[in-house]
């Protein structure tokens, strides 16, 4: 007979769900082994940042409501993410506080009967695509223990790795769903602006160019995860549309034959590691034998002004984060209490007038016409996910007083990523590799604004000719 703790490890969120649903497993016993796992597995990684799970235990207790995915375990991203009663840190000492707001993503996840027992670990503010603070330490991947997670959604997808829980939210600004779930083998959607509120009291994060989506080992899960989380809030008003029935029926159908851009190139840097190549290249190969039409191009990006513009933005967005929160607080942050490149983009956004902040705005708009006029000839874009694969920790810590190295590193790393975010049109990572060094690899698809069930429909498809979701590491 199976045990619940090997339950919990081998079946996703929504076969967990059907097990709860059908009697086999009490809700309070699949949260017992996800906290056991976690308790096991947490002093070696380090994935949760702030624990609830006297909350979650008590509503394990209680009747809970019916869904796809009612009686899961579940972890929340320590990022924009607020659990009233519970402390929220954003990976940063000076933001730590009690929170006395609650998230709407937090009350749908509650009114779907998961069982939110911990917010996971991010660098300072999701500012790199790394998971290393000061607040928290390092955070490590479990393929290899000197590697980074990614980031800034690292903790989400180290726990994910680890199986503490089949999937967990994560939020992405540049990359920050992609990033992580690429450096840990696993499948990650960043999704269109507006399809998953980021309220109460706000509709966009960074001008628009951060949103929510799922990390998860299947893409039923992040199907299910939609179904559960999409839809307009209060504020609400751009609102993309959902598939008839819900993004899980949408797998049902398989994709039509689809006009596939490949990119072999960055728009910024040349270089691509042989091993990301040789993955891109075979999942091309993959999809032309599935009937696809696979044609190397590229959008007309000028990406040097999408650069410069992402730069000003970043910094006038955190300089503003910082001064909220020296409101909320009564002081504002000392060079002590914050990390170093945190407070270079203050420096940074001090600098920069409206004017400035106006013109990246325009340039953005310009980069979203772009990209939909490239999607009038095809229906995805396919590059890697990142331009190697994961890299040592420390390397792109916030800490780091070398600011112009940093900015050598992140690109040299993730020069794809960040085209969707300014775009707003959705984009998913897919594990479909390994390095030499048994490290994993993610190939990356983009759409177009709300084409979310195409997305799943193609990962669905892939998934099935090339299964990923049991590939684990040795823990």
């Amino acid at each position: 007979m199976t045990s619940v703790a090997d339950l919990l490890y081998t079946t996703d969120a929504v076969g967990l769900a059907g097990h709860v649903r059908s009697g086999d497993v009490a809700a309070a016993e699949l949260l017992d082994a996800a906290l056991a796992r976690t308790d096991a597995t947490h002093p070696k990684f380090n994935f949760i940042a702030q624990d609830c799970r006297d909350r979650a235990r008590t509503r394990a207790k209680a009747a809970l409501p019916e869904g796809p995915l009612s009686g899961v375990p579940f972890l929340v991203k320590d990022l924009g993410i607020h659990i009233r009663g519970v402390r929220t840190g954003a990976g940063s000492r000076y933001f730590s506080h009690v929170s006395q707001i609650q998230s709407i993503f937090v009350d749908r996840a509650d009114a779907a009967g998961l069982l939110t027992f911990g917010k996971t670990t991010t660098p300072e503010l999701g500012l790199t695509v790394t998971t290393e603070s000061t607040a928290h330490g390092l955070t490590r991947n479990p393929w290899n223990t000197e590697k980074t997670t990614g980031g800034s959604s690292g903790g989400s997808a180290c726990a994910v790795t680890v199986g503490a829980v089949p999937m967990a939210q994560a939020s992405d600004g540049g990359g920050s769903v992609r990033v992580p779930a690429s450096c840990c083998g696993l499948f990650g959607l960043k999704t269109s602006r507006g399809l998953i509120p980021l309220g109460p009291g706000k509709v966009e994060d960074w001008n628009g160019l951060s949103g929510i989506g799922p990390i998860s080992r299947t893409v039923r899960d992040a199907a299910a995860f939609l179904d559960v989380f999409a839809g307009p809030a209060p504020g609400s008003r751009v609102i993309p549309a959902a598939p008839a029935g819900g993004y899980r029926a949408a797998l049902s159908q398989r994709p039509r034959r689809l006009r596939v851009a490949l990119m072999l190139h960055p728009f910024i840097g040349e270089h691509v590691d042989p091993d990301v190549h040789a993955v891109l290249h075979d999942t091309a190969l993959l999809l032309a034998r599935l009937g696809h039409q696979v044609k190397e191009a590229a959008p007309p990006i000028d990406m040097g002004a999408l650069s410069d513009a992402n730069v000003t933005n970043v910094a006038i967005c955190t300089t503003r984060n910082l001064a909220d929160h020296a409101a909320l607080v009564g002081h504002e942050a000392t060079p002590d209490s914050i990390e170093s490149i945190t407070a270079m983009w203050r420096h940074i956004g001090q600098s920069r007038t409206a004017e400035d902040l106006q013109i990246a705005l325009e340039t953005f708009q310009l980069a979203a016409v772009a990209m939909d006029s490239f999607f009038a000839d095809y229906d995805i874009l396919l590059s890697p996910t990142l331009a190697k694969p994961p890299i040592d920790l420390g390397i792109l810590s916030l800490a780091t007083d070398d600011p112009a190295t940093f900015g050598r590193e992140f690109q040299d790393f993730c020069p794809f990523a960040s085209l969707s975010n300014i775009t707003g049109t959705p984009a998913m990572t897919l594990p479909l590799g390994m390095a030499h060094n048994h490290l994993p690899i993610g190939v990356m698809a983009q759409g177009p604004f709300a084409s979310e069930a195409l997305l799943l429909q193609l990962a669905a498809e892939l998934e099935a000719e090339a299964p990923w979701a049991q590939r684990r590491p040795l823990i």
